[in-house]
């Protein structure tokens, strides 16, 4: 694919709404947004879907397991999409169909039907990849690190907003007389329609590139495709440094999205909090999304202005290794105050990485941003199944043995017994996930750019001087 000219973004402006890149942030942010709110949306419910539905303790985590496995294959399919299509139609057609689930989850009437619901609903966690392929697209290298980050921390706020959001739509369906019992299907279909809506404002008021859509490019002439620029989806599955993001990313945001599914129990059961208690303090390490990610992003774009592509991946590993020793050291104390301290300390590490991964992801191959994204925004997937399994297995076989142990003494002896059990079972599995993400940072050092990778690199950030000049952009 031939270069053209294309005014990139060199400054994270956010209130310059008449910028074709400001504008597009923002609405990818809020998009994103939506569609994490709309994907966790059933979790503050999970208690009245357990009793109305009947489900299971199976059920109810291969619910958790589902939403998390949906996503895998689309962030795989949709990378591609981006880059053969453009983000503006691939959000469209994603937020309009992936409505379809959600709206469909409030209607539900059996355990089955309520899991499939939970894995089609899992496709809109593509969203994230399209964020950051349109991001990419629309900001320059000086600040492409920044721009992902903050897009994302915003848009995974929604996953931590549902906590308070959705029992708020709860209480204001209620109001107009809907019984409490059935609170929870409104609030689906709400949710639901507000991303349909959503994916008419993606198709009206955002475009592919500062210059105009992909389709709208081509015709003109100034995005031409030959078969010398194709970059087959072979050829980025055989870059070893793709497979290597797809693992540290498995260990940052798959890691997150496991710890924070599973803490509200585990501070429950390890330090005796009281629910309410309990989900505010996972709410509150959730909204550390407004600056923590963008953080990695800004480092990661600081240490590529001083020591070039191999300074972002230097940061990225560090900040990696960080998360998982204060993971492994969170998951062995047993006092609350020193246990909420590294709890925030993972908090802010884990979301550094995640900012710090995307600010690595662009310069892995310039003309299959999407392709990927795609496959390094699956291995957050991959890892959260992967580290959910690991956690449901310990905690099944823990919380089952200590049943059997403590038979006739007493149904308060034998549910105290069971929650001891699943705060060491799962204690363990944090301190074991904790190395194994001490050991993808490591891993992270393996990245390598070529001389002509860095040059080019350099070149660009060169020509960024200027808050809006021409940069060269591969499309």
């Amino acid at each position: 694919m031939k270069n053209s000219e294309s005014l990139k973004a060199t400054k994270l402006n956010l209130f310059n709404f008449k910028s074709i890149p400001t504008r597009t942030f923002w609405i990818t942010s809020i998009s994103f947004f939506m569609c994490f709110f709309a994907w966790f949306g059933i979790v503050p419910f999970m208690p009245d879907v357990v009793k109305d539905l009947g489900l299971t303790p199976t059920q109810k985590w291969n619910s958790i397991i589902l939403a998390v496995t949906g996503t895998v294959f689309a962030r795989l399919l949709i990378g591609k999409l981006c880059d053969k299509y453009g983000p503006r139609l691939c959000y469209t057609a994603l937020l309009i169909l992936g409505a379809i689930p959600v709206i469909a989850c409030g209607l539900v009437q059996t355990p089955l039907q309520f899991l499939i619901c939970r894995l089609f609903i899992g496709f809109i966690g593509a969203s994230f990849v399209i964020t950051q392929v349109h991001t990419s697209l629309m900001f320059a290298s000086n600040v492409v690190g920044t721009a992902n980050a903050t897009s994302a921390g915003w848009g995974n706020l929604g996953g931590g907003a549902n906590r308070l959001g959705m029992p708020l739509i709860a209480a204001a369906v209620v109001s107009f007389g809907v019984a409490d019992a059935d609170a929870w299907r409104y609030s689906m279909v709400i949710a639901g329609v507000v991303c349909f809506l959503m994916g008419l404002v993606y198709y009206f008021f955002t475009q592919d590139t500062p210059e105009g859509n992909f389709k709208d490019l081509r015709a003109s002439g100034k995005m031409v495709t030959t078969k010398k620029d194709q970059v087959g989806f072979l050829t980025v599955i055989k870059d070893y440094r793709t497979w290597i993001l797809f693992i540290v990313y498995a260990a940052c945001f798959g890691i997150e999205l496991t710890v924070y599914g599973t803490m509200d129990d585990y501070l429950q059961n390890t330090f005796q909090l009281e629910r309410v208690t309990a989900g505010n303090f996972v709410l509150s390490f959730a909204l550390m999304n407004i600056f923590a990610r963008t953080l990695g992003g800004f480092f990661g774009d600081k240490f590529g202005k001083l020591k070039g592509l191999r300074g972002r991946v230097l940061f990225l590993s560090v900040i990696l290794s960080l998360e998982g020793i204060m993971l492994v050291t969170f998951s062995t104390t047993t006092s609350i105050v020193v246990g909420i301290i590294f709890l925030i300390l993972f908090s802010l590490t884990v979301q550094m990485a995640e900012g710090a991964t995307f600010s690595v992801v662009p310069f892995i191959n310039k003309k299959a941003i999407g392709s990927v994204s795609g496959i390094v925004g699956a291995g957050g997937n991959v890892g959260a199944f992967l580290a959910a399994l690991l956690l449901k297995s310990k905690s099944a076989a823990a919380e089952k043995a200590a049943i059997v142990a403590n038979q006739g003494l007493g149904d308060e002896f034998v549910k105290s017994a069971q929650s001891a059990a699943a705060s060491s079972a799962v204690s363990s599995g944090y301190f074991i996930i904790g190395f194994i993400v001490i050991l993808s940072g490591v891993l992270a050092l393996a990245i390598r750019f070529s001389t002509k990778e860095e040059k080019v690199a350099d070149i660009d950030l060169s020509e960024t001087a200027n808050e809006l000049i021409p940069v060269k952009a591969d499309y």
